[in-house]
């Protein structure tokens, strides 16, 4: 394979080649929310970019219901590190594309609705999150089991 290009690509690997049109980080059309999530844990939780928010550690204590079909509003590839005892605010964004929310934690595994169907997947999984043992800080409008809290 003598003077055969390994690759049709030019220049170092890894090099960023920007494109001619500018880059939409965000068009502010999905939801978002801010929650206070405290960590319980005697070990630092690290939670990468694009991880279902509501399916994180369960030693972190925030409001799950809110986190539903949220991620960390941030870069993909990054992450956020809660330090043990550590309280403090995070941004959420909603999934765009499919919204195919499977694996994780196994408390969602649906594709996301939209209206009524997101609100009864909302529910049937902060019910499977609390029967799991993951710390949540309810609205005032949810029913509680005061376990663990």
């Amino acid at each position: 394979m003598t003077g055969v290009p390994l690759s049709p690509l030019v220049g170092p690997v890894g090099e960023v080649v920007v494109g001619a049109e500018p880059v939409v980080v965000a068009t502010g059309d999905r939801p978002t929310a801010r929650v206070r999530v405290e960590n319980t844990s005697e070990w630092p939780v690290v939670i990468t970019s694009h991880f279902h928010f509501f399916e994180a550690n369960r030693r972190l204590r925030f409001d799950r219901a809110a986190a539903f079909g949220l991620h960390l509003d941030l870069p993909a590839g990054s992450s956020a590190r809660f330090d043990p005892g550590e309280t403090r605010e995070v941004e959420l964004v909603g999934y765009a594309g499919a919204r195919a929310l499977h694996g994780f934690n196994g408390l969602t595994n649906a594709v996301l609705g939209t209206g009524e169907e997101l609100e009864r997947q909302r529910a049937a999984a902060v019910a499977r999150a609390r029967a799991a043992g993951f710390l949540d800080v309810p609205t005032d409008d949810t029913p509680t089991d005061d376990t663990d809290r």
